[in-house]
């Protein structure tokens, strides 16, 4: 086990794993608290501890975790359509956003950045790039998200000012203000556009539960530069470069 006060070229252990696309930081996190993290053979149940690439066995349930800092990460994007589950893998055999990937992108272990409820679709990204994953769903750097969400009948004036003031849910938890604009009013429905801050568990449906609206669709539309554009629903294409280097610039990286 490295000493960094010696080798300058060492790294958090957590980083380590995020960093070779065995899950996000906060994952990694969560396998060194259960004992599944081994160094040079010793179990270790601190996150802080320091790794030298070169020289340190790291393994993860048993297994060797090969760390290449020269290798190239994976970027996607996904239109996520409904009744698919935002996870690796699913006990209740749903499908699954891996499923919807070509075995390739699959075997390199791409993860989710943040989830989509079952029945909310749009924009998801994947990566195997564990420290942006840690920061694009660390509060400390959630990037607007943009939704388009369809509700049965009108929504007030009153309640939308709830929205943007910042509410608080029947649970407690108080929410940021959000952007609320109203984009089209039919006889029996009302279609607004959401720019959400924050990450709160299944925000939007909570918000309307309260104001007892029925919501009839969610779709995420944009992560801060990454706009969805019109990918078919089930349909994936990597990011571009500039996209990836905005992502990274707007979470400080």
């Amino acid at each position: 086990m490295a000493d960094s006060t010696k080798n300058p070229e060492t790294i958090r252990l957590n980083k380590f794993i995020a960093s070779a696309g065995i899950t996000s930081r906060r994952g990694a996190d969560e396998l060194i608290n259960q004992g599944k993290v081994k160094i040079n053979g010793e179990r270790v149940d601190s996150p802080g501890v320091q790794v030298d690439p070169e020289n340190d066995l790291v393994e993860v349930n048993g297994k060797p975790v090969k760390h290449d800092s020269q290798a190239e990460n994976v970027y996607i994007l996904l239109n996520k359509p409904i009744e698919t589950v935002t996870t690796a893998k699913d006990p209740q055999k749903r499908k699954t956003v891996l499923d919807l990937l070509p075995l390739n992108f699959r075997q390199k272990r791409v993860f989710p950045v943040g989830r989509l409820d079952f029945y909310s679709e749009g924009l998801l990204i994947l990566t195997t790039d564990g420290e942006l994953c840690n920061r694009l769903t660390h509060p400390k750097w959630h990037l607007p998200k943009v939704y388009e969400v369809i509700v049965r009948g009108p929504v007030s004036p009153k309640n939308i000012a709830i929205m943007e003031t910042g509410m608080c849910l029947c649970e407690g938890d108080r929410l940021a203000p959000v952007k609320v604009k109203i984009l089209s009013e039919g006889k029996d429905t009302t279609k607004i556009e959401m720019i959400l801050n924050q990450g709160v568990n299944r925000q939007i449906r909570r918000m309307f539960r309260d104001f007892d609206t029925t919501i009839l669709k969610i779709k995420r539309s944009r992560q801060g530069k990454v706009e969805l554009g019109d990918l078919p629903a089930g349909k994936w294409r990597e990011l571009t470069s500039d996209e990836v280097k905005s992502l990274k610039k707007d979470v400080g990286l």
